[in-house]
């Protein structure tokens, strides 16, 4: 199996148990090795006291796109730590996608930049997760 279709098999069957991402409406538009693009509407029920997206929700978006991308190797990969920079607001009806690419990956440790942007553009925040694999493979090889 090359590098492409593995990944694309992992996001597959980490979709299927994604709970989490899925009712949040989110969209895996692509993955690659080390990659990953996701995609959710921000809903009047995202939106806080301020008028704009929680926050929480853009970093549920970033983590997922973060999570799909560290896990196309077919390593059980989780998120060791995490961060995020919001840069600018979000509003009800914006369409934010993340789109996650690995810096680096070495014996167990893993480190991938998240940028999150809305549907003009606007850079929305900038998120950066480190990995840790743990035992296990998603394709049960």
């Amino acid at each position: 199996m090359n590098d492409q279709h593995m990944a694309r098999a992992c996001a597959d069957a980490m979709w299927a148990e994604d709970l989490a991402t899925q009712r949040l409406g989110m969209v895996l538009d692509s993955v690659g090795p080390g990659a990953a693009v996701l995609s959710m509407e921000i809903t009047p029920a995202m939106v806080n006291g301020h008028g704009t997206a929680h926050g929480g929700y853009i970093f549920a978006l970033a983590d997922s796109a973060f999570a799909f991308a560290c896990n196309t190797h077919d390593q059980r990969t989780v998120g060791q730590q995490a961060s995020i920079t919001y840069l600018a607001p979000a509003f009800a009806g914006d369409r934010l996608t993340a789109t996650a690419t690995e810096r680096a990956r070495q014996t167990r440790s893993g480190l991938y930049d998240v940028t999150v942007t809305n549907q003009n553009g606007t850079h929305i925040a900038e998120f950066r997760g480190h990995s840790r694999t743990v035992k296990g493979r998603l394709l049960g090889n």
